[in-house]
């Protein structure tokens, strides 16, 4: 089984930054936050091996353009795979409710 390496776009770490502040802040739920974040990481460097196995993005932004989608709980991980490289790109980390 081939490994990929992960590499996020600066728009997806700062998605990441608003999702924990927001949470930790706004909603005033830091534990929360934390144990987001650390599920949110989990499950995008569970990409490493066979990234292949999310879907498509067929919907909204980045359809029908390579781009795959990963749930994690309430959240869109949005990414794409460069077989030359070996490499996962995650592009943003939405909110899956949202219309994006």
């Amino acid at each position: 089984m081939d490994n990929y390496s992960v590499k996020l776009l600066s728009r997806a770490y700062r998605d990441l930054e608003d999702i924990y502040e927001y949470i930790a802040t706004r909603l005033q739920e830091p534990g929360i936050a934390q144990k987001l974040a650390d599920k949110l990481e989990e499950g995008i460097f569970s990409l490493e091996t066979f990234p292949h196995r999310c879907t498509m993005r067929k919907n909204g932004a980045y359809a029908d353009k390579g781009y795959r989608q990963l749930f994690v709980n309430n959240f869109t991980v949005i990414f794409r795979v460069d077989e030359a490289k070996k490499q996962v790109i995650v592009v943003t980390v939405r909110y899956s409710k949202s219309q994006f």
